[in-house]
């Protein structure tokens, strides 16, 4: 690549295993060549509860579409196929990390959770977990940045997993503190983060939440992540990916945003369509969305 030409990118998020939102990937990826594709969580299908009580019956998702799709695309378009960088999001099972984990094996994805990569200039830094939600599975939960739970949601110490964690890790991990580690003092200037948590107070969080009360306290209309809005401000990356709150672009009428130098994008979708978020990464600012 020559220093006038761009390192053209995909974005999607919460696909939560429709095919028909893969497909349409597949089509863009095989017509258009990006030479990255991000996937930032929720990429499975729901419905893994029957899982966790044995039903071993389930035909991996993985392994009976996305490496077999991703495979016929890699052998499609040889030296042209994209680099393809993952993460899971909190309605993901984590125990299909190992076909992930697989899957990278092959060659098909990068799973970058908890991990760092380079292209070129550029570092990328991948971290799926969110804020304690409502929902019972908490595979990909942690504390924000103290061990306070939002009226209305599970700590980490309750609901299931799919693996088993140890008590304290479930009870003292937090997402700042993860977030120290993976970055640590590093230059961030030219560093991408994949995230699955949009950052708190931001267009990126907002969820239908609107006169909603437990115990006549009324509930926050942003669920995103505090440590991560606190990560952004102080540390000032390149850019950021988030997915997780589906809403939020169709009610704040954004899916884009700021804080400070850093842009932020959410790729989550509330209707049937696929959000295709196109940029570059020597100029995110000309970013465009497309539902497809």
């Amino acid at each position: 690549m020559t220093e006038h030409e761009q390192t053209t990118c995909f974005f999607v998020s919460d696909l939560h295993g429709r095919t028909q939102r893969y497909l349409k990937l597949f089509e863009a990826i095989a017509r258009e060549c990006p030479r990255v594709v991000f996937l930032g969580g929720d990429i499975l299908p729901h419905g893994f509860a029957s899982l966790v009580s044995g039903d071993r019956g389930h035909r991996s998702f993985i392994e009976d579409f996305l490496a077999i799709e991703f495979g016929k695309l890699r052998n499609a378009l040889g030296q042209a196929y994209p680099r393809i960088l993952v993460i899971l999001g909190n309605d993901d099972g984590r125990f299909e990390e190992k076909a992930i984990l697989n899957g990278e094996r092959q060659g098909l994805w990068e799973y970058v959770h908890r991990a760092k990569t380079n292209i070129g200039k550029y570092s990328v830094y991948g971290y799926a977990c969110v804020p304690p939600t409502p929902f019972r599975l908490k595979d990909w939960e942690r504390y924000d940045v103290s061990r306070y739970v939002d009226p209305g949601c599970l700590s980490p110490e309750e609901g299931w997993r799919t693996v088993p964690v140890p008590q304290n890790e479930q009870k003292y991990s937090t997402i700042q503190q993860d977030l120290d580690e993976l970055a640590r003092d590093v230059n961030l200037e030219h560093a991408v983060f994949l995230f699955h948590t949009p950052p708190h107070k931001t267009h990126l969080d907002r969820a239908a939440l609107d006169t909603r009360q437990i115990d006549h306290v009324p509930l926050d209309v942003h669920v995103g992540s505090v440590a991560v809005r606190r990560f952004i401000e102080s540390r000032q990356p390149l850019l950021t990916l988030h997915g997780h709150v589906h809403e939020s672009a169709r009610l704040t009428g954004s899916w884009r945003g700021h804080i400070g130098r850093t842009a932020m994008f959410t790729a989550a979708h509330d209707g049937p369509e696929l959000a295709l978020i196109r940029f570059s990464l020597e100029n995110p600012e000309d970013a465009t969305r497309e539902l497809m």
